[in-house]
């Protein structure tokens, strides 16, 4: 079923912003009580409401505003227009919350200091990666690096910022170690989830099958596998033999029963690797 262009845009803007809820509330829950700095730019604003005790929501759209008008005259409005919904949301929400006594379930890790910033850089990560999934970003850092990244791509702007980050952390709380190494952990998890949503959860493994009897082995995985099989005229370097590449990606629950089709033809070589995500009619073939 098709949905209206205006409908999917709608539904698009509207996870953007239940996303920026969910980024408020974990800064409000895990962030703030456990006295450390996350990533990027609303890192510094952190800090700097700690040293000042201004509400980071201010902060923040002091800070973004004028990287959203960047971004819009920049980058592209698409996604301006959605990274100027998650600021204003995400401001909202930590304002709102700012006025609320959460002590009753904030979480204060006390001894166990790692589980707060866990905690908080599992749902940064899930925010972040949504988030751009949508062409939209969670403001800061982002817009920058976007912007850089259309200019130079090669630049990697992210990585010297939370850097900093880390480093002054350990100034603003007091000259201790234990923010610093809080700030990287919640940088790591923050970046490895986000990084394996946008890959997406359609992996799969692809066989590159070099064999001189492409017509029955390709019948045997199509048959057996339901999987389409391309196949590309090849010659062996060292024999000066023509040969057929036979290329089929599986799911990776088939791998083993692709290993068994393959004994049957002893004279074929066969390379795997893994494929991050899948497009298409990938399911089956008719």
């Amino acid at each position: 079923m098709k949905h209206h262009p205006s409908w999917t845009a709608l539904r698009s803007y509207a996870i953007t912003a239940g996303l920026a809820c969910l980024m408020g509330v974990s800064y409000e829950l895990f962030v703030f009580p456990n006295a450390f700095a996350p990533a990027g730019i609303n890192g510094l604003a952190t800090m700097l409401q700690y040293l000042l005790h201004v509400n980071i929501g201010y902060l923040s759209l002091l800070i973004n505003l004028p990287l959203v008008l960047l971004a819009w005259k920049k980058v592209d409005r698409d996604f301006a227009r959605k990274t100027l919904v998650f600021v204003l949301v995400f401001s909202a929400v930590t304002l709102v919350l700012g006025q609320m006594d959460l002590s009753a379930i904030a979480y204060d890790s006390g001894s166990s200091a790692i589980l707060g910033p866990v905690a908080a850089g599992v749902v940064s990560g899930a925010v972040y990666g949504w988030v751009i999934r949508q062409n939209g970003s969670t403001g800061g850092t982002d817009i920058v690096a976007a912007w850089v990244r259309k200019k130079h791509p090669e630049a990697s702007l992210v990585f010297s910022l939370n850097a900093a980050v880390a480093v002054l952390s350990f100034f603003v709380y007091g000259c201790q170690f234990e923010p610093v190494i809080l700030c990287l952990i919640y940088c790591y998890l923050s970046s490895s989830i986000s990084d394996t949503i946008l890959k997406g959860g359609k992996s799969a493994m692809k066989f590159e099958v070099v064999t001189r009897q492409p017509e029955e082995l390709s019948r045997q995985l199509m048959q057996q596998l339901r999987h389409g099989v391309t196949v590309l005229q090849a010659e062996g370097m060292y024999s000066e033999t023509p040969r057929s590449l036979l290329i089929c990606v599986v799911n990776r629950h088939q791998v083993v029963r692709f290993q068994e089709i393959l004994a049957r033809f002893p004279d074929t070589f066969a390379c795997v690797s893994s494929v991050n995500e899948t497009w298409g009619n990938f399911k089956h073939v008719a």
